[in-house]
């Protein structure tokens, strides 16, 4: 009991500095930045107590809710790109030979690289006169199917999420090969023994044995989804005419540009609320397919 006792504080005392930490930078600002919602403030000068009026400009912004649908389309799409990709790469890559720590760190590679220059070289990508998709759509006789990928109203949150999904897959891959590696050997052995090889073991064996991590994992796909910046600022900064406008650029260019700290303050509370709300609803989705 006393030893039980020992450990416990061990936790608390090692776990304390961070916990410090996470309040004073993460957990502070955010009740700041409510607070803040309730006040017209340019950053200079006294805030002007207005109560509940930017919370209600806010719901009230078709701007906003737009910016919340082209958010939900990077959602949708990294949660179905994302984590399938990973999922498949780990099974593949579980194992660890030369060739497969290679591939696993060349997958990882983008999530080093700085999500500017991640967002700027896609930039290139998608431009119209020398970016690759076009050179290579003109190359193979489809010049019909090129387009100004980031300017196309049509295509361009489609566009904009490309990079997203490449810039992310490395960490999740590496989740899930641990997750895989962590289902005890017994019970492969007795699901082959069984006559569950291929198919059915994914199915039965592998997939139940992660699926903890699984919901892990979605739920930090719309999380980090929800405050996606810095690729679209960089390639679109949320145009043209506001097309590619997501929750971050909105909350950004009301803030930063307008001198709107108060709004601004109001749209990053409603992030939050937003972001816990499709992550309650993802939670409650899962424990009924668990």
């Amino acid at each position: 009991m006393q030893s039980s006792s020992k450990l416990r504080g061990l936790l608390v005392i090692t776990l304390l500095p961070a916990l410090l930490l996470y309040s004073f930078f993460v957990i502070i600002p955010i009740f700041w930045s409510s607070y803040y919602g309730f006040f017209e403030w340019s950053g200079l000068g006294d805030a002007t107590f207005i109560g509940f009026q930017n919370y209600l400009e806010v719901v009230q912004s078709p701007i906003f809710w737009r910016s919340f649908k082209n958010n939900l389309i990077i959602v949708g799409a990294s949660v179905l790109g994302q984590v399938p990709i990973a999922l498949g790469l780990a099974l593949l890559l579980r194992k660890s030979n030369m060739f497969q720590r290679f591939v696993r760190s060349a997958v990882f590679l983008p999530m080093v690289i700085s999500t500017v220059v991640v967002g700027l070289i896609w930039g290139y990508i998608f431009d119209p006169e020398l970016g690759v998709i076009n050179a290579v759509l003109r190359s193979v006789g489809l010049e019909s199917w090129t387009r100004a990928w980031l300017a196309d109203p049509e295509v361009n949150m489609y566009a904009v999420a490309v990079p997203i999904i490449w810039n992310y897959i490395g960490p999740y891959l590496i989740i899930f090969i641990a997750a895989i590696q962590n289902i005890p050997g017994e019970i492969e052995e007795a699901a082959l023994l069984d006559g569950a090889t291929g198919w059915r073991k994914l199915v039965y064996i592998i997939l139940p044995n992660m699926w903890g991590t699984i919901k892990v994992v979605i739920i930090l796909c719309i999380s980090g989804s929800l405050k996606a910046f810095d690729q679209v600022f960089v390639m679109t900064g949320g145009g043209p005419a506001q097309s590619t406008e997501i929750l971050a650029t909105y909350m950004y260019n009301n803030t930063f540009l307008v001198y709107r700290y108060g709004f601004g303050s109001a749209i990053s509370t409603m992030i939050i609320i937003l972001s816990l709300i499709l992550i309650l609803i993802s939670q409650v989705l899962m424990r009924r397919k668990d």
